[in-house]
């Protein structure tokens, strides 16, 4: 046989930068082209399905789901938009044959758009660029235009991805049109653009077997799902396929197919076979890893994939062991911790394990800062127990032995009377400022190309000298030579000088000291950091003091005692706190910062060193 095309499918990814509507959009055409039952109740941003990607607004892992339009299928991929999840991006884009590129019309284009666009043009993959949000207050769909044309001319963009077709929608409330006159009806400007623009997938039925795994599902009872689109021959439920690999010739399995299924709505429905352009989710292989290729046995031709991209931070996962250990969590010993942490890697391709001389301690490393906070904040809710390290970043040598650092293109916008102080602020960690442009409504945005050390623990401080007013974007730009020392905090800690409970005597002495991160009632341990001093040098307070009341003074002639509310610090906020020599107590009840050596004189014999 020879190669058919498909016209009854259509494959698309939705690619987008954090927060520019991907999911909303996503959302809109499952109710417009009635996955879902006139009756059926269904909630916002229901590709999210994680609780922390519904509570943060992030999509985390990618989503498969599949629409039918005017008889053809349109299996559609809502991908993550953060920096620190396109290790899932770059796979995916080898499932589809064509790109929605949606860009906010307030924001315009920002340093995810660039590293998504990036990735879906050097596959030589059309684009239709939806400028989103036009409903917005001081939205600028023109403009945004240019910037995206710009911004394609700049990543080398071919004639034909240049005439890419550009619509104009509002996810949020449901409709598409290809012109800014035009009146806002529904979604159909966007169906029949991705029915005209994105190709049919082409393959050849007759030939052997190829599946390029893109994606790793995971589920209790069946175990690993992969996920890819068939791009030769026929897959069959109990038809006999062999595993191999591009980037690893080692591997060669030979296995059976269990279950096979397609998408459907937001549902995996099983089939007996499926054919060229299918996108398909298969179980039954038990080592099934991203970038293998399934195929038949003798004509087992593995498909070329993209290696996935590095982790670039580091932190250690350790078992807890402060005096307050085990008296909240369910699961804190170092072989349920290790037993957990292998378990992510089923499903997190972008994540790496690896044991350490100490068996109560494991490093782990990721993409960024976010992307580590999400797992930590997944295992104290599933009731794991734990201490983590302060994020570092992963150096690596040049040929010559030198020493290299992970660099990152920062965007920060901020109000205009703020720009000195975001520059000065991101100078002193190394941060160069390399353009300063002023958006339409007066915000200035700078961008720096700064070391990725320089922005860990950069956030909290960064929003407090911006009032809460300034926004930072960032994303990996390669390995530098190493830039120089980089001082992450200049005022020392608060810590508890003795085991107990804070009471408010104790809490109204230490309050002059600096800004208190616990409330009276709190458990307290020597070594735990309870505030931030107010100077550079960290000093013990007793929060546990209580006053010594004497038959000449009595309790009511003392002022009532006034406590400033304490500064309850996030999980992302604590991690940006602590400093190197100090490790977050994660439980699933509380956050606490400790040092790693709790003795007061353990721990200055130690800085004399």
């Amino acid at each position: 046989m020879s190669e058919i095309t498909r016209e009854d499918i259509r494959n698309i990814a939705i690619i987008a930068h954090v927060d520019h509507g991907k999911t909303t959009l996503v959302d809109a055409m499952l109710r417009q082209s009635g996955a879902f039952r006139a009756n059926q109740e269904v909630q916002e941003r229901v590709m999210d399905s994680g609780d922390i990607e519904r509570e943060r607004g992030i999509t985390i892992l990618s989503k498969n789901t599949a629409i039918e339009y005017q008889g053809v299928k349109i299996n559609i991929v809502d991908t993550p938009g953060h920096a620190d999840f396109g290790g899932e991006v770059e796979r995916i884009l080898k499932m589809v044959d064509g790109v929605i590129l949606l860009v906010d019309a307030f924001e315009g284009t920002m340093p995810q758009t660039k590293f998504v666009l990036k990735k879906a043009l050097d596959l030589n993959l059309p684009v239709i660029c939806c400028i989103n949000k036009i409903d917005r207050d001081g939205a600028r769909p023109d403009e945004v235009v240019d910037e995206t044309l710009e911004l394609m001319m700049d990543l080398d963009a071919s004639d034909e991805q240049l005439d890419a077709p550009f619509l104009f929608a509002s996810a949020r409330d449901g409709y598409a049109i290809r012109d800014l006159a035009d009146e806002h009806v529904d979604l159909k400007p966007l169906f029949e653009a991705i029915l005209e623009n994105i190709p049919a997938p082409k393959g050849d039925p007759g030939r052997g077997t190829q599946v390029l795994i893109s994606t790793i599902d995971y589920n209790e009872f069946v175990g690993r799902i992969g996920i890819g689109k068939v791009d030769n021959g026929r897959l069959a439920v109990g038809q006999e396929i062999v595993r191999v690999n591009f980037h690893n010739p080692k591997i060669h399995e030979k296995t059976r197919i269990t279950k096979l299924y397609v998408f459907d709505g937001l549902k995996k429905v099983d089939v007996q076979e499926a054919s060229v352009g299918d996108i398909v989710a298969i179980s039954g292989i038990g080592d099934l890893q991203i970038g293998d290729t399934i195929c038949t046995p003798g004509d087992d031709e593995p498909i070329p994939f993209q290696k996935i991209s590095e982790p670039t931070i580091a932190m250690n996962f350790i078992v807890n062991d402060s005096p307050l250990a085990g008296t909240e969590g369910k699961y804190c010993t170092s072989r349920q911790i290790r037993d957990r942490l292998m378990r992510e890697l089923n499903t997190d391709v972008s994540l790496r394990v690896s044991d350490t001389e100490s068996t109560d301690t494991f490093r782990v490393a990721g993409r960024g800062e976010l992307h580590l906070s999400v797992l930590i904040e997944k295992m104290r809710r599933e009731g794991y127990e734990f201490a983590v390290s302060k994020a570092e970043v992963i150096f690596k040598k040049d040929d010559q032995g030198h020493k290299l650092e992970p660099m990152e293109v920062a965007y920060i916008d901020v109000p205009q009377d703020f720009s000195g102080t975001a520059i000065s602020m991101i100078s002193e960690r190394k941060g160069e400022l390399q353009g300063m442009t002023t958006l339409a409504d007066g915000t200035a945005r700078l961008e720096f190309r700064v070391p990725a050390r320089g922005l860990i623990g950069f956030h909290g401080p960064f929003l407090t000298a911006t009032k809460g007013t300034g926004i930072i974007n960032s994303v990996f730009d390669g390995y530098e030579a190493y830039k120089g020392d980089i001082s992450y905090r200049k005022n020392g800690s608060l810590i508890a000088f003795e085991n107990g409970e804070a009471v408010t005597y104790g809490l109204f002495a230490a309050q002059e000291r600096g800004a208190l991160f616990i409330g009276p009632g709190t458990k307290v341990y020597a070594g735990m950091v309870v505030g931030e001093s107010s100077r550079g040098e960290e000093i013990e307070i007793n929060v546990c003091k209580t006053k010594h009341l004497t038959n000449t003074r009595t309790s009511s002639s003392d002022e009532a005692l006034t406590l400033t509310p304490p500064r309850l610090l996030s999980l992302e906020q604590a991690m940006d706190f602590i400093d190197t020599d100090e490790l977050l107590e994660v439980t699933p009840k509380t956050i606490r910062i400790r040092k790693k050596i709790l003795d007061s004189r353990m721990r200055k014999r130690s800085n004399m060193r």
